[in-house]
């Protein structure tokens, strides 16, 4: 069972003892790492226990910066170094939460990913009027590791700037401004016109599935809405349990009236729903935005700040289903399943867990796009649509790496052993969207808002008697909801 069922508890007897380090300028907070290790006793942290995240210095491996891109250069230092700051405090604030994977995913990889972007920037910055250095992005990934008080983390800050309870708001904006290219009001660092493709143009890609005798052929609706009602944050509850911001990007929701990064099952179990059945599920997604125009959120945290720019798309459209197994029946969801589909760094990380499928209203049926946006002729709608996993272990509700308790079926619909099938949730969503390339989906910085990032999250919350609803539906062959 999933070790945060226990969090709210955790949470309110938590005892938070830091030691902030401030001498010699370095401004780094220190922490026990022990205290990101749910099972284990937090300790005072010491000077010679501290732990803190200790980065590269950029500063000494950069060569001769020439005058006219000095001052940008500088800038973009302080910012590491803030960046640096604002993890520290995070490793602090969030001590006890979370599983193994916590620091890694919450606090270093975002990041690796922000010291990519505002390196990437010094690098060009230097290469307007001298050779453009290379081999920087290796100094992107920091660690933990003990340091002395004074340590510098770029070798431009002061303490000033690194203070991290001071110009979060501030470093997060500089941190977007970018190299000045990019259509008005997009982030600098894509999508650009080569994303996009003219959907009449791409030859039909979508396999057909062949169902086997015995399979089930019914379906389950549930009707959310289309987050009419605003309800948006840049948390993750799945991922970062606990973490403001643990997303770095904004979410649309619909299903559960109250997501966050404060929710336990108990709180959700007790909220109510945007869905008409009473399906108390959260059903979660990257906002699409409209970068031609600006939004309420253009220099917060998960929006502008964090390279999200522009006005949030509400769907025109939202469609949850529920559908059977082509090769036999299915059993229900436990509840409180968590399901992660797609890879907000997929970019990077490369296709292994990438599940984005894009493409336009009248030739879904025929055309489907992962890592390019479509470009619809008029009438058409964008459409955004996912497949989550539908094979479960049968004993867990979640996994470390959130993935590893669920599994896609193979090519011929069956789930591998030990692993049972389960109600496939399949959801659709359509979008008027400005032209290309106009549109992007909300993502981390470093991942070019690039259309394979797409990605969906749920969290099953119907009450055992709805799902065996669901299940009795997909079984018999009958469509309900």
């Amino acid at each position: 069972m999933r070790a945060d069922h226990r969090r709210g508890r955790s949470r309110r007897n938590a005892i938070m003892a830091v030691t902030a380090l401030l001498a010699g300028g370095g401004g780094l907070v220190a922490v026990n790492y022990a205290a990101n290790a749910s099972d284990v006793t937090a300790t005072a942290p010491t000077t010679r226990s501290a732990q803190t995240i200790s980065c590269p210095d950029v500063k000494g491996k950069l060569p001769a910066v020439p005058q006219q891109a000095q001052a940008e250069v500088d800038r973009n230092l302080q910012l590491l170094d803030r960046q640096t700051a604002e993890a520290n405090q995070r490793l602090v604030d969030t001590r006890g939460q979370g599983g193994p994977n916590f620091v890694q995913n919450a606090i270093l990889g975002p990041l690796t990913d922000k010291r990519k972007a505002t390196i990437d920037r010094i690098a060009i910055a230097i290469g307007r009027t001298a050779a453009k250095p290379t081999g920087l992005d290796a100094l992107a990934v920091c660690n933990l590791g003990l340091d002395a008080p004074g340590t510098q983390t770029s070798g431009a800050g002061t303490a000033a700037s690194q203070s991290p309870g001071g110009a979060q708001g501030d470093g997060g904006n500089t941190g977007q401004q970018g190299n000045g290219s990019g259509a008005a009001g997009q982030s600098n660092d894509g999508p650009t016109a080569a994303d996009f493709v003219d959907i009449t143009k791409v030859a039909p890609n979508v396999p057909k599935v062949r169902r086997q005798a015995g399979a089930s052929t019914g379906a389950f609706t549930s009707r959310c809405g289309v987050n009419k009602q605003g309800q948006h944050n840049s948390d993750n509850d799945i991922v970062a349990p606990g973490v403001s911001n643990g997303a770095h990007h904004v979410h649309d929701y619909v299903g559960n009236r109250k997501v966050d990064f404060t929710s336990t099952n108990e709180s959700l179990s007790a909220q109510g729903t945007s869905c008409t059945n009473g399906d108390q599920s959260a059903y979660y997604w990257p906002v699409l935005r409209d970068t031609t125009r600006q939004g309420p959120d253009a220099n917060a945290l998960g929006g502008g700040a964090e390279g999200n720019k522009g006005a949030i798309l509400v769907p025109a459209t939202v469609t949850i289903t529920y559908q059977g197994s082509p090769t036999g029946k299915v059993v229900a969801m436990p509840r409180f399943l968590r399901i992660i589909t797609g890879d907000a760094k997929a970019f990077t990380n490369g296709t292994k867990n990438a599940n984005a499928h894009w493409s336009c209203t009248g030739f879904e049926n025929k055309v489907q796009l992962t890592d390019k946006y479509p470009i619809c002729p008029s009438g058409s709608k964008v459409v955004r649509s996912f497949a989550f996993q539908s094979c479960w272990d049968g004993r867990n509700i979640d996994s470390a790496d959130h993935r590893s308790h669920v599994a896609f079926a193979d090519a011929g619909g069956n789930c591998a052993s030990g692993f049972k099938a389960i109600p496939q949730l399949t959801m659709r969503l359509t979008y008027k969207t400005p032209a290309a390339p106009n549109f992007a989906v909300d993502g981390f910085q470093g991942q070019q808002h690039n259309a394979i990032t797409d990605h969906n999250d749920f969290i099953n919350v119907m009450t055992d008697q709805l799902m065996n609803q669901a299940v009795s539906c997909i079984n018999s062959g009958r469509r309900c909801g």
